[in-house]
């Protein structure tokens, strides 16, 4: 009787925590900046979407060994980590991405005729920050599966 209370408890739970505005938003930010990460950061070593290298700032690629493909190779890397990072660990993860972005603005700002891709980018940057506290919030209390 007690696993059929449970079961019944934690569905009504999982309904809860689904219908919850809030909780909706975390999990729909929680994808974006898991899949979005992954997919640009394998991107860096195919350049199948944009001309990466064209992005890096001539001022880090002259500090960055290598060439500026080589350096997006390990930016490719990192966006791999942070993507991961958001799925297995949000709180962190979101903080991460947001960081990484600040970084990318950075870059960009320094580039004359990329300020455009850095206003986005700031964009994404709040929408990590959203996601890292979101997770703080519902960290925890996240519906069984």
């Amino acid at each position: 009787m007690s696993s059929s209370t449970t079961t019944t408890t934690s569905a009504t739970s999982r309904r809860a925590a689904l219908a919850d505005p809030g909780y909706q938003a975390f999990v729909i930010l929680r994808a974006g900046f898991t899949v979005a990460p992954i997919l640009f950061g394998l991107d860096k070593f195919s350049n199948l979407l944009v001309d990466w290298p064209a992005y890096l700032a001539p001022w880090i690629n002259d500090l960055a060994p290598g060439s500026a493909q080589a350096a997006m190779y390990a930016v490719g890397v990192v966006e791999i980590v942070a993507g991961l990072a958001v799925a297995l660990a949000p709180r962190f993860g979101g903080w991460l991405v947001a960081g990484w972005l600040a970084g990318i603005i950075v870059n960009l700002l320094t580039i004359p005729g990329h300020y455009d891709v850095a206003l986005r980018d700031f964009g994404l940057l709040l929408g990590a920050v959203a996601l890292a506290r979101l997770a703080q919030r519902y960290h925890g209390k996240q519906p069984s599966h």
